[in-house]
């Protein structure tokens, strides 16, 4: 059991948070894809967080009078590593091919090198390279999202790469580290797990240009699938062949500080909700654009 920061957020930018004592039960990749019905264990906190059930599933959570809310409804993005890059590559659209052609090009006549690193002593080299990167990213200044600095954690990914479950990479341009993708496994996938690139250099796409050579490995490697896990991303929609609606829903128990958060945060993001549509109009475009201006 852990304390969760329940956000009320706009897009990347969180306004608040509400702290609740939540068990976090996460489901796998195999767990969405076989349909498994996830039990809540007997717990003494705030109740529980359930991220990535499918939405099949919504009904036959055994809440047993606790407080059922959806947070968040997103496709659950993979990729079927057994297909063969070749194929994968045609599995895209027109579009995307082409796009991703773009961006390695660009990257390329910059000065492009991409290392690879799976070993212990070769994440040992790796880290202190990604961590340069990651102070100076959105997901660590704003998500709180970035490569992990404190030892017990380090250490776990060095765990994990001297048992052959760990995959990373960094893509250089110039000599210098800009992007990088650290991956774990988890049963026969791999996970999208610490992800970051130097806004400095964002106009070359380094992510995407380093996600597509990683794959380009990956059809050689020994794993099943690349789950990129919770959350939308157009990102995610570029490179994935397969994906399957999920949910994540707070379950509580009936306290009346537990009704008060749990109306709060379902009013908030009603209010994004109805924002975001009205931000698509044209005439709201337009207006948006010329504020950013």
């Amino acid at each position: 059991m852990t304390v969760v920061p329940l956000r009320f957020q706009i897009g990347a930018r969180t306004l608040a948070s509400v702290s609740r004592r939540l068990d976090r039960i996460a489901l796998s990749l195999e767990d969405v894809l076989t349909l498994r019905v996830p039990a809540l264990p007997d717990g003494a906190g705030d109740g529980y967080l359930v991220t990535s059930l499918p939405q099949a599933l919504r009904g036959r959570i055994e809440a047993k009078g606790r407080i059922v809310a959806e947070r968040q409804c997103y496709t659950r993005y993979y990729t079927d590593l057994s297909i063969g890059h070749a194929a994968w590559l045609s599995s895209l659209s027109g579009q995307a091919r082409s796009t991703l052609r773009r961006k390695s090009k660009k990257a390329v006549a910059a000065g492009l090198e991409i290392r690879a690193f799976r070993t212990a002593e070769q994440f040992d080299s790796f880290y202190p390279l990604a961590r340069m990167i990651s102070a100076r990213t959105y997901q660590e200044r704003l998500l709180d999202a970035g490569l992990p600095e404190d030892s017990r954690r380090v250490a776990t990914l060095r765990a994990a790469a001297a048992r052959d479950e760990l995959r990373a990479w960094l893509l250089l341009i110039a000599g210098k580290p800009v992007a990088y993708l650290c991956c774990t496994a988890q049963g026969s996938a791999l996970r999208y797990d610490h992800v970051g690139h130097d806004p400095a250099y964002g106009e070359l796409s380094p992510g995407t240009v380093l996600h597509a050579a990683a794959m380009a490995a990956l059809f050689e490697d020994r794993f099943r699938w690349f789950d990129f896990t919770e959350g939308e991303g157009q990102h995610k929609r570029l490179l994935a062949t397969n994906g399957i609606a999920c949910v994540d829903l707070l379950v509580l128990r009936p306290t009346l500080a537990n009704w008060v958060v749990v109306v709060a945060l379902m009013g908030f993001d009603g209010l994004v909700g109805r924002g975001k549509k009205l931000a698509r109009r044209p005439v709201m475009a337009r207006m948006v654009r010329r504020l950013r201006r």
